[in-house]
């Protein structure tokens, strides 16, 4: 082959070259171009099924803007911008439904620390929940309150606070509204069962320190412990109150945990290592199957025999207590079935300085027991009779854990 030839067959092969890579570098653009189109279409795709799953649309937006504009034009009065934002938090938690999770605004959650602590501005009474008639009942009136002071009685219901209905109404917002600042006056509307109308009692708020647990010797070495709720304080109050019972020789111990609507879990499971033998309290599982145990080392377990009351409205915490003691055949449970509150709750705390409750878990008793919307059935049911106790003030149920507790010692 001359030069000639070989400079013709060159160009040739250049030009064959040229357009083949013109061909291959068209093909990678349209490639990348398709594979930019398809990667945009499925993140638009995904971006729309995570929108399709979130509270929190445009769509959701744009008609938080119409509500507010409709209600502008149409309302007869002024609403509040910062009142109806609340109300839409709130409605979002509300839409659960699950009685135990709320929102709390900065003064909400502020009033919940406060009485989780055991110091408040109040009236000084105990309120739980009658879930048979669905209202606030007055579990118990603290000596020298100004509840006492009032006339409030122990076993009314609440029917209103100021103008508002309290039937139906949460708990915790109930008791935040009988609650505020110092000096300020509370108008309770109650329903008393001895009387035929409902009475009004107005009531001027105090600095309240709550006394969770009161404390009584009787004979033949028999001790009483109340324990009305346990909160932060309550764990100081059941060690002072078990020592000076201690002291004066106890043999047997009567635990009264009847209408305590619970509390914090880490002081019923402090106060439960004051009586238990060594082992689980109780365990939690959440959404995800993660399990937390609370355990007891058994190094102060109570060698004494124990007679627990309860009933209906002991809930939560005190069934923990109460599940525990049977669970390990500790003491004798008397009275009737409790609520059956085997949930756990969490206060989990927001940028802006509000925050949100919710239902984080269930609870299990050291067998193993979920006792959620069941309760735990005492040993021995035993009704209380209410018309002696409002009449005579005798008590058939405290009673009868004092003649368990005076064989349990013979023996």
């Amino acid at each position: 082959m001359d030069i000639q030839e070989l400079e013709t067959g060159g160009k040739k092969y250049f030009w064959r070259g040229l357009v083949t890579g013109l061909l291959i570098a068209i093909m990678l653009i349209c490639g990348a171009y398709i594979g930019q189109r398809l990667f945009e279409s499925r993140q638009s795709a995904s971006a729309s099924a995570e929108e399709e799953k979130s509270v929190v649309t445009d769509s959701s937006v744009e008609k938080m803007y119409l509500l507010q504009q409709t209600i502008d034009q149409y309302y007869l009065e002024k609403a509040d911008p910062d009142t109806l934002a609340e109300g839409a938090y709130k409605g979002i938690i509300e839409a659960l439904g699950d009685p135990y999770s709320s929102y709390y605004s900065v003064e909400e959650l502020k009033a919940i620390q406060e009485q989780s602590e055991g110091i408040y501005y109040g009236i000084g009474a105990y309120i739980g929940m009658d879930k048979d008639v669905d209202m606030a009942r007055i579990s118990k009136v603290m000596s020298g309150s100004p509840a006492e002071e009032s006339g409030v009685l122990a076993g009314d219901y609440i029917y209103m606070i100021g103008e508002e209905y309290a039937k139906g109404m949460e708990l915790e917002e109930l008791i935040s509204k009988v609650k505020g600042p110092e000096g300020t006056k509370v108008k309770l509307t109650i329903i008393r069962e001895t009387e035929v109308e409902p009475i009004e009692i107005e009531v001027t708020r105090r600095k309240i320190e709550s006394p969770t647990v009161s404390h009584k010797s009787y004979e033949d070495g028999i001790a009483y412990i109340q324990i009305a709720e346990f909160d932060e304080v309550t764990l100081d109050q059941f060690t002072e109150a078990l020592a000076e019972e201690k002291a004066v020789g106890m043999k047997g111990l009567i635990i009264d945990l009847r209408d305590n609507p619970g509390g914090n879990l880490n002081t019923v499971t402090d106060i439960a290592r004051k009586i238990l033998p060594e082992g689980i309290i109780v365990y939690t599982e959440d959404k995800y199957g993660e399990r937390v145990e609370y355990t007891c080392d058994g190094k102060n377990e109570l060698m004494v025999p124990i007679v627990v009351l309860v009933n209906g409205n002991s809930a939560s915490a005190s069934e923990i207590l109460a599940g525990a003691i049977k669970d390990y055949n500790k003491g004798t449970l008397l009275g009737t079935t409790t609520y059956g509150k085997g949930i756990v709750q969490r206060i989990i705390s927001l940028s802006d300085g509000s925050a949100v409750k919710l239902t984080v878990s269930s609870y299990f008793t050291p067998k193993g027991n979920n006792i959620h919307k069941v309760g735990i059935e005492p040993d021995e049911e035993l009704e209380l009779d209410v018309e002696a106790y409002v009449n005579e003030r005798t008590d058939n149920q405290l009673d009868r854990a004092i003649e368990i507790l005076e064989q349990e010692i013979v023996k």
